[in-house]
């Protein structure tokens, strides 16, 4: 089976040195994970906590793990150990946490604040003035640190929309730099919109289902 690996140096082929490629693998089977490994890629991205903690203890221990998905607090503590990457921080509660948990086991772990960039009822996510006041109060915790935004553009094939979204991200990602020197990260981008995203600048894209196929 060399479709994964194809699909992976295909979509590597598109993206910029500067943009981080995480394959989002979530209901995927440990054979497709390792496949993707096999080509080389270490970088995979699971939005269920029980799933990602099943799938690290199997897996190589190289892989570093994105938890993409919204995380509630009462499951901090079981990705705590070995998440190299939050994605969807999106309140002060959950920063308390993770920081509460990062220091049991003794590690600073990365986050990006989840910003609401559309409309969309399902979406989750901080406003600017939200954003920014955690983003000044988590500088009080000493086991975490933002590194950046994340956001979820609408689902349309609206180019325009999309654009105007992630230029409203970017914005503020640029804006926030200016005031957070650990800000390295926008991460924005998906299977069917992350070349506009690259267009927009972002410098980390999450991409499933051109890797992997449609989800089971």
């Amino acid at each position: 089976m060399q479709i994964i690996s194809d699909n992976l140096k295909s979509i590597l082929s598109k993206l910029p040195k500067s943009v981080i490629l995480v394959a989002v693998s979530k209901t995927k089977p440990n054979s497709a994970i390792m496949e993707a490994y096999d080509a080389g890629h270490r970088v995979f991205g699971e939005n269920k906590v029980q799933d990602m903690v099943a799938k690290s203890e199997e897996l190589p221990s190289d892989i570093q793990w994105h938890m993409i998905g919204h995380l509630q607090t009462n499951k901090v503590k079981f990705i705590a150990p070995f998440v190299s990457l939050i994605h969807g921080v999106d309140s002060l509660k959950l920063i308390k946490e993770i920081d509460k948990r990062a220091a049991q086991n003794n590690r600073i772990i990365e986050c990006l604040l989840q910003i609401r960039i559309s409309e969309e009822e399902t979406k989750f996510g901080l406003s600017d003035s939200e954003a920014f006041q955690v983003l000044e109060s988590a500088k009080h915790y000493k086991n975490l640190r933002i590194t950046g935004l994340m956001g979820m553009a609408t689902n349309t094939i609206d180019k325009s929309m999309l654009r105007n979204e992630f230029t409203y991200l970017k914005a503020l990602f640029l804006k926030y730099q200016s005031v957070s020197q650990d800000m390295q990260i926008v991460s924005m981008g998906m299977s069917s919109d992350y070349e506009i995203a690259i267009e927009q600048g972002t410098t980390m894209v999450r991409v499933g289902s051109a890797i992997f196929g449609q989800r089971n």
